[in-house]
Parts: structure tokens; sequence; C-alpha cells
């Protein structure tokens, strides 16, 4: 099941990156071209790349490719490392959950309210729906995360290590163990 869901989650991602693309690519041909356009096309960008984003955050968390300043986690000993990243995924966790609790209010008056897209003709809350979706998949991948620190199959809230791959890619890791994330 969780296979199916990140291959649903990539293939999204994909999908939503290369729609962008081709109806950015077809305004800037008509509109360059033809001095013409498609009337809905930047509304429908700007959706997609929303709905790309919230489920990039997700995606992100789940490849380990959010940045971060760990230096001083790193130092700590590994049981106050895996505490404090269980900390940070709580206030992570205390994030997502009011997002998601704040845009189903603001999803659920979209709908009784029944105001429209500028251009497209859905109900704007068919296009927004994707904020307590997002939030919600943060929070599942949150929650993954934090199982993975207390079975002991990760030793923290694990973030993009620019550093550390750059010393690997450079062959200069001399076996520092905050540097270089073999040793994790």
């Amino acid at each position: 099941m969780t296979r199916l869901i990140n291959h649903l989650e990539e293939g999204f991602i994909a999908l939503l990156l290369a729609g962008m693309t081709i109806l950015t690519f077809a305004q800037v041909v008509l509109r360059y071209g033809f001095n013409s356009g498609i009337i809905w096309g930047v509304e429908a960008t700007n959706y997609m790349f929303a709905w790309m984003v919230l489920f990039g955050i997700s995606y992100g968390v789940r490849v380990h490719a959010h940045i971060g300043i760990d230096l001083l986690v790193k130092s700590l000993p590994a049981g106050l490392r895996r505490l404090a990243g269980l900390a940070a995924i709580g206030f992570c966790l205390l994030y997502a959950g009011i997002m998601a609790w704040g845009s189903y209010g603001y999803i659920s008056r979209l709908m009784r309210l029944g105001i429209e897209a500028e251009d497209i003709p859905v109900e704007r809350w068919m296009l927004t729906v994707i904020l307590p979706i997002g939030f919600g998949l943060l929070g599942l991948r949150l929650a993954q995360e934090a199982y993975a620190i207390l079975t002991g199959r990760r030793s923290g809230f694990e973030l993009a290590d620019e550093a550390a791959d750059v010393l690997k890619e450079q062959g200069l890791t001399g076996g520092n163990p905050g540097l270089d994330r073999t040793s994790r």
C-alpha cells in the first residue's frame, strides 16, 4: 500500500509539472505567434503549481529533501538526537494539523457559498481542495518519520545535508559522523 501511495504521489507531481509546462508553452506560442491565448491558462497554471507544491511538501519529507540547520542536533548523543527529532516532528505535526483544520474550514465555506473560479467554469472549492489533502499527506509523512525514529530505523529527523553530499562527492569525508550520512 505504501509503495502504491509513493508511486501515485510521484506520478501526480510529474503529471502536474508536465501539464504546467505544456500549458505555459502553448500560452507563449499562442500569444507571440498568433496574438491570442487561452483565457483560463494562467489560472489553471496557478492552481496546478499550488497542487504540485502541496504534494511536494509531503514528498520532500519522504525523500529527506527539506533543508535545515541541524549542526547542533547532529552533535547530540543518539538518545537526545532522537528526542530532538521527535520534538521537531511534533511541532511540524502541530503546524500541519492547524493548517489542515483551517483549510478544511475554508473549503467548507467555499462549498456553502458556491463561488466559481475566475476563468475556469468550476466551483473554487474543487480547485482548492488540495489544501486539506496536502496538509493531511504532510501529517502522514511526518507520522511515518516519527514511527521510524521510535522503532530505531532512524536516528533523528533526517534533512537534506548538502554539505555532506558535496564532501562525499569529492571524496573528502573523513569518517566524521556529523557529516557522513552513511554513519547514521
